[in-house]
């Protein structure tokens, strides 16, 4: 064999072991991120199904509070940051503090809620939990958390004829033919709730919207999200799109379990390196609490379609209390979540004793959304 032959040989075998190695990476990155997702998401499910099988629905009322503590036994648990939420903590026996949530009174309309503490999975408040509602652009948490366990946010998307003839909600700037970071689409996602950025994201990591899709509903199955369904990525077709408020919780506690999603829910607005004329994405948040500026909001996202109504995932901290809101074809959606939330941060107040960090008291707002 000559040189030349041993030489091309030497770099077809080096190749071959590279493509291996790479491989093996890339599975290694989605099993963990897998795991990270399925432990936090499963204690969860369990955690809401015990709080709704104790205390039922409620239509129109407020449910009692249970306070969960940390386990005694096996030391301490290990410290976390404020802006990480832990699992929820596991039951132990049967031993728990009660308090009574204030009737919130809520202003017109809303087929579906929940108030949940977003560490502990504790549900604070329930309206119909279990009922399946068409869910609008919510179903961009699911997009985001599927192409987050997929994909790098320095991956590079390219912007096809599909992603620039969306209907709805859009980013509206994406360059055809270009390829563009996929964080900034990310961003595009979730705070405008563009669904071009849908379409986008949606090819690049599985090829097709339709093989996309299955991927969510695949992802909703391992989740154990029992009444959520997927027909679209960015929801907005209504038809054989839903899910439940119980399971928008534990999607919602998920997506706020993944660091970069965390970050990008909680952010009001965002100027992002894009290859348009200027060269910058000027980008907004449209969830109503940030816009409105109620006190530690940090998240989720919103949704809109004449089927749906108005819909709300929101949470917010409150000194150690950190809370969360599903609303379901709302009739004001800023008005219900800040009640709701008032309420349930007043509870743990009579509960634990004063917030460790003060914040002011917020109000309602009295005008529609």
């Amino acid at each position: 064999m000559s040189d030349l032959h041993v030489l091309y040989s030497l770099r077809e075998q080096r190749r071959a072991r590279e493509a291996r190695a790479t491989r093996a990476r890339r599975a290694r990155r989605r099993r963990r991120a897998r795991r990270l997702i399925a432990v936090p998401v499963l204690a969860a499910i369990a955690l809401l199904g015990l709080n709704l099988a104790e205390h039922g629905t409620g239509v129109g009322r407020v449910q009692s509070a249970t306070i969960r503590k940390p386990a005694q036994a096996g030391g301490e648990h290990p410290a976390r940051t404020a802006a990480t939420p832990r699992p929820p903590a596991p039951v132990y026996g049967r031993s728990r503090a009660t308090a009574q949530v204030a009737d919130p009174r809520l202003q017109l309309g809303l087929r579906a809620g929940l108030l949940f503490d977003v560490d502990t999975g504790q549900v604070l408040w329930a309206r119909d939990p279990t009922r399946r509602l068409p869910i609008a652009s919510l179903t961009k948490m699911m997009t985001a958390l599927v192409v987050a366990e997929r994909s790098s946010p320095q991956a590079r998307v390219l912007i096809t004829r599909q992603a620039i003839d969306f209907t709805g909600s859009g980013v509206g700037l994406l360059p055809l033919g270009k390829r563009v970071p996929e964080l900034a689409l990310l961003y595009g996602l979730l705070l405008p709730s563009g669904n071009d950025a849908a379409i986008a994201l949606a090819q690049h990591v599985a090829g097709t919207q339709a093989r996309f899709v299955a991927l969510m509903n695949e992802q909703a199955q391992r989740m154990h999200l029992g009444c959520t369904h997927y027909s679209n990525v960015s929801g907005v077709v209504d038809h054989d799109n839903y899910s439940c408020a119980r399971d928008l919780a534990v999607l919602a506690h998920a997506v706020l379990a993944q660091p970069m999603l965390r970050r990008i829910v909680a952010a009001r607005s965002a100027i992002l390196r894009f290859p348009i004329k200027g060269g910058k994405l000027f980008l907004y948040n449209n969830n109503p609490l940030l816009v409105t500026g109620y006190p530690g909001t940090d998240g989720v996202k919103t949704g809109f379609t004449t089927a749906a109504g108005l819909c709300l995932v929101a949470t917010a901290r409150r000194g150690r209390h950190w809370l969360g809101v599903v609303l379901l074809h709302s009739g004001n959606w800023t008005t219900q979540a800040i009640t709701l939330l008032n309420a349930g941060f007043a509870a743990l107040d009579r509960a634990h004793g004063p917030h460790t960090i003060s914040a002011r008291t917020a109000t309602t707002s009295s005008s529609d959304a």
